[in-house]
């Protein structure tokens, strides 16, 4: 196998790099595309009954900031690498990783900052809960974790005393409960009872074992990504590649195309620059984007003049010289005859002397 300096110089690598950054980029930008309609469609949904005015607990907003992020830089990316434009790819290349650093970031200071990052979550659920019944999105949401993770609220159980159906001073079928979905289900496919967390917030977590999950979310969710390390790693890893990928791509053919912009064989950083018109050239395969390169070039190379003999060159000078007159050629004839060598035999004399 070749080394990577003489395979980068090859079309074949460039046309592989090219075309995988361009359908790297395409398919971030469907998933993007697609991202940003559902949540377009759920935002639609939730101004019908919008109460809830967070906008890290509305998970339409979120999917709609993802969609937009996505599609945009993905397009720029898909552009930049189908016209071989080193700008958008640099910005491609500069906003991967600065999106990569702030969630490697947003990860180490969780880490490290845990309790700060619980509570954090603690009081976004609270304030969720509020609004439970209000916003079909984050009911439905907090429902499956309740059911996946076998958990009841944020922190604990009681954080439901927040809810207006839920506090114990209310009077309603609710009062001083629970959603049915905190429920321990004894056996699987059990239908629940809705009511099965009646009076539950008022008693003690000794007591509540058999009938509610006691446990917050999040300690759940902590717990599970605890017990579960593979899993989460490669969590981690599914969204971390591929954006690590998009970069090496991008950073490979930034520098093939710096490479390329130095040479006189690239069509679109200097037939522009040059004499030359593209309609006084032969541009078969550049490609309709007019960027596809061809080993023996797209610019003509200029013929080197070849050597002429000295007498060539005397008669060249003779026939741009002005006509003689008797007394010019008179003296002429003089000065030969003193030096026994005419014009051409000093010429030659010359160039043997070089």
């Amino acid at each position: 196998m070749p080394p990577y300096s003489e395979l980068r110089k090859s079309n074949h690598f460039y046309y592989f790099i090219k075309f995988t950054l361009n359908i790297y980029s395409m398919l971030f930008s469907l998933m993007g595309l697609c991202v940003l309609c559902v949540g377009v469609y759920a935002e639609v949904e939730r101004q019908k009954n919008r109460t809830l005015e967070g906008l890290f607990l509305a998970p339409a907003v979120v999917l709609i900031l993802l969609g937009l992020v996505m599609f945009t830089v993905s397009v720029v990316g898909m552009v930049g690498s189908l016209r071989d434009n080193k700008t958008l790819l640099h910005m491609f290349l500069c906003v991967l990783c600065v999106l990569l650093l702030l969630q490697a970031i947003a990860l180490i200071t969780a880490l490290i900052f845990e309790k700060k990052t619980s509570s954090l979550f603690q009081s976004s659920i609270r304030e969720g809960i509020k609004h439970y019944y209000d916003d079909l999105d984050f009911k439905n949401i907090l429902d499956y974790v309740q059911q996946k993770f076998s958990c009841c609220g944020g922190d604990e159980y009681k954080d439901w005393g927040v809810n207006q159906y839920h506090f114990c001073n209310g009077t309603g079928p609710l009062a001083c409960g629970v959603p049915y979905t905190c429920c321990v289900r004894r056996k699987v496919g059990e239908v629940m009872n809705t009511l099965c967390g009646y009076k539950t917030l008022d008693q003690q977590r000794e007591t509540l074992h058999e009938v509610i999950h006691v446990r917050g979310c999040i300690h759940a969710v902590n717990l599970w990504m605890s017990d579960n390390i593979g899993i989460t790693i490669a969590l981690c890893c599914a969204i971390g590649l591929p954006q690590l990928l998009g970069i090496i791509l991008s950073c490979v053919f930034w520098n093939l195309l710096v490479d390329m912009s130095e040479s006189a064989d690239m069509v679109d950083f200097k037939l522009k620059k040059s004499e030359f018109q593209y309609s006084e050239l032969d541009l078969a395969g550049a490609g309709w984007c007019m960027c596809l390169p061809r080993d023996e070039g797209y610019l003509p190379v200029p013929a080197s003049e070849p050597e002429l003999d000295p007498i060539d060159v005397h008669l060249e000078k003779l026939k741009k010289q002005a006509p003689r007159t008797h007394a010019q050629l008179r003296e002429l004839q003089q000065s030969r005859s003193a030096t026994g060598l005419d014009e051409v035999d000093v010429g030659r004399k010359q160039k043997r002397e070089h």
